[in-house]
């Protein structure tokens, strides 16, 4: 089994500072496999905000696979935006923005969704495409795949289409032709985990989504802050949802999904309907 912490949205420039500390506590108490971070570490990309984020991340227990997101891009500086657009994000994070970590149980790669033309979406190339099929080429069949990006692939029934990834129906098409398992994303800042079965009929093929909220900025949109730790097996995957206790002051587990893969369908799983034989 393999442990990843699921981080996302941190929006530094904007984050509620009283939740670092127990955040990087607990983290640490966990001491994941992998951390992910699906982008946006930043508000408005500016130097100082990549410091303080960075500063924060080398605090936290690695290997880390980290992506950027469209807040990464700076915005109001037109050169910054489309010369160099994630120049900065390159200097203080990581010059690699197809990361990968890869062990004889899962394989992890990182996908750069953030565009310098859009203001917020996102989009995701037939070069990435490629790259990915590359990457996993040579990886048993037996290892979990898991594709963390900004820009969700996949998100339940009462979001809109345009809220998803540029070209997402296409890059489904790569995922269940490499046989990814996860698609772990960001953006919205609103957490999911679910099948990407309702949404995309393939025959033989259901990923697992999921998505995590803003784990420190102040910008919840209703929900609280938040973040996932995923427990991969290869044939079971069971997230935990930790949200922010207002009144206690910590996080603390507020749901928990598990999944199950048949084949190459990951579906729900019900631990009382499984123990009745149904």
């Amino acid at each position: 089994m393999r442990t990843l912490v699921h981080l996302s949205d941190l929006h530094f420039g904007r984050v509620d500072h009283s939740l670092l500390a127990p955040l990087r506590e607990l983290v640490q108490r966990i001491a994941p496999d992998v951390l992910v971070v699906s982008g946006d570490l930043t508000q408005r990309a500016r130097a100082e905000q990549f410091e303080e984020a960075r500063a924060w991340l080398d605090t936290l227990p690695g290997p880390q696979i980290i992506v950027p997101g469209n807040h990464d891009i700076s915005l109001y500086n037109v050169f910054r935006r489309f010369v160099k657009p994630l120049e900065r994000y390159k200097r203080y994070i990581t010059d690699d923005l197809d990361p990968a970590y890869i062990d004889d149980e899962i394989a992890v790669l990182g996908v750069n969704t953030a565009r310098s033309f859009t203001i917020k979406d996102g989009k995701v190339s037939r070069d990435q495409l490629d790259t990915l099929r590359g990457q996993l080429a040579n990886v048993p069949a037996s290892v979990t795949r898991i594709v963390v990006a900004h820009h969700p692939f996949d998100l339940p029934e009462h979001f809109e289409e345009r809220d998803l990834v540029n070209r997402a129906s296409r890059a489904m098409q790569a995922f269940s032709e490499t046989g990814v398992d996860i698609l772990m994303g960001g953006h919205m800042h609103a957490s999911h985990a679910g099948s990407t079965a309702t949404r995309y009929e393939m025959s033989e093929y259901a990923a697992l989504v999921v998505q995590a909220g803003t784990a420190t900025s102040t910008r919840g949109r209703g929900e609280v802050n938040s973040f996932n730790v995923l427990r991969v097996e290869p044939m079971k995957v069971e997230i935990d949802r930790y949200g922010w206790d207002v009144v206690h002051g910590h996080f603390e587990v507020v749901d928990t999904d598990k999944f199950m893969r048949t084949g190459n369908v990951w579906t729900p799983h019900n631990d009382g309907l499984m123990a009745a034989g149904l």
